[in-house]
């Protein structure tokens, strides 16, 4: 099977285009991939250093609001449709997959005039732009959250969950605790606010560090690398509490998953896709300054069934944190429920049955 990807501008669009290849690397060994991205985007660097066939084209995403540049973008866009006709010519795929951002637009796009089998993988409740406009050309739409069912076309449609919690359910657990001077023994809450962190968890958390540091659990606060060294200066300041381990960013976060009992963080698509995979518990403070208010849709999935804890921004602070924390690491029964809420929202096949269904097309094209 020969099969072209693309996907970018954000992590939560390239990392589950990379879950889902090195997923179907193993189902079919001899499959063929070609990932088609933009030259400045993430996924420039993320996609070579995994040693995948990498091409470009040049694209910027429409302006919400009427804009002279959206005349530009219209140009930029017929000419990257152009482009990746030539390149799927050339590399013959048998199914074109898009996985977000800008830049798959014109290449699924152009896959679907060129008749070829289309999928696009949404990871949101709310779809953006350009999963929109492709839903009516593609065949089929995949989905991480059935909420966003609504937003395409019915007919159209299949529930699989996002490739990255294939990867978080098959990481193998290891001690990584002890690495990170943490006791693998307690009981342990991980706060992160993504990878560049998010100040206003930072500063809520700060509130109450030294009442935090008197529990008989222990934290792993990820404040992120541009937070670090202020956030290392206060802690300082107040003591530096022993039952609270201070990093700057976790790499390989899902094995970290598997060492931790309740995680406080944004609700990105990638951060749920793993979480749920593990049934890991979670208070979510979803970011309010995303397109379409879109984490705090991707967060309500999981509070309105129980598998986590919704608190806005603008209504956190430190003591509503640690009370929130404290409610779960101490009641064995609300963590529980929690976890088996969770898992049943995990999808740990997503990567496969997006495969199975690219298979499905290519039977129902040679039939």
């Amino acid at each position: 099977m020969r099969i072209i990807v693309s996907g970018g501008g954000t992590g939560g669009h390239i990392y589950p285009a990379l879950a889902l290849i090195n997923e179907i690397k193993k189902l079919e060994p001899s499959a063929e991939f070609l990932y088609i991205g933009t030259e400045k985007g993430l996924e420039s660097s993320l996609v070579t250093r995994e040693g995948i066939p990498f091409k470009t084209i040049h694209i910027t995403g429409f302006k919400r609001k009427i804009s002279l540049d959206n005349m530009k973008t219209v140009m930029r866009f017929l000419k990257g449709v152009s482009d990746s006709k030539k390149m799927i010519k050339q590399f013959k795929p048998d199914v074109v997959i898009g996985t977000g951002g800008y830049v798959c637009g014109p290449v699924v796009y152009a896959a679907a005039k060129l008749k070829i089998p289309t999928v696009i993988h949404e990871q949101n409740s709310v779809p953006g732009l350009t999963n929109k406009f492709l839903s009516r050309y593609v065949s089929k739409v995949a989905i991480s959250f059935e909420e966003s069912r609504i937003f395409f076309p019915e007919n159209k449609v299949v529930y699989t969950g996002n490739p990255r919690a294939t990867e978080a359910a098959l990481v193998r657990e290891k001690d990584r605790l002890t690495d990170i001077g943490l006791n693998k023994d307690k009981k342990t809450v991980l706060i992160v606010g993504g990878s560049r962190g998010a100040r206003p968890i930072n500063d809520a958390f700060l509130e109450v560090l030294n009442e935090a540091g008197t529990r008989n659990y222990q934290f792993l606060y990820v404040t992120g690398e541009v937070h670090y060294e202020n956030v290392m200066a206060e802690v300082k300041k107040q003591g530096s509490p022993k039952n609270i381990q201070i990093q700057p960013f976790i790499h390989n976060m899902p094995e970290v998953l598997k060492n931790v009992q309740l995680i406080v963080a944004r609700a990105g698509a990638t951060t749920l896709a793993e979480v749920t995979a593990v049934g890991l518990p979670s208070i979510l403070i979803p970011s309010p300054y995303v397109t379409n208010n879109h984490q705090e849709k991707n967060a309500r999935a999981l509070s309105n069934k129980n598998a986590a804890i919704l608190k806005l921004e603008k209504e956190m602070t430190g003591n509503e944190l640690l009370k929130e924390i404290d409610q779960i690491m101490n009641d064995d029964q609300q963590w529980n429920e929690m976890h088996t809420s969770a898992l049943k929202l995990g999808k740990p096949e997503a990567a496969k049955e997006i495969f199975e269904l690219m298979q499905k097309l290519l039977e129902n094209r040679s039939s």
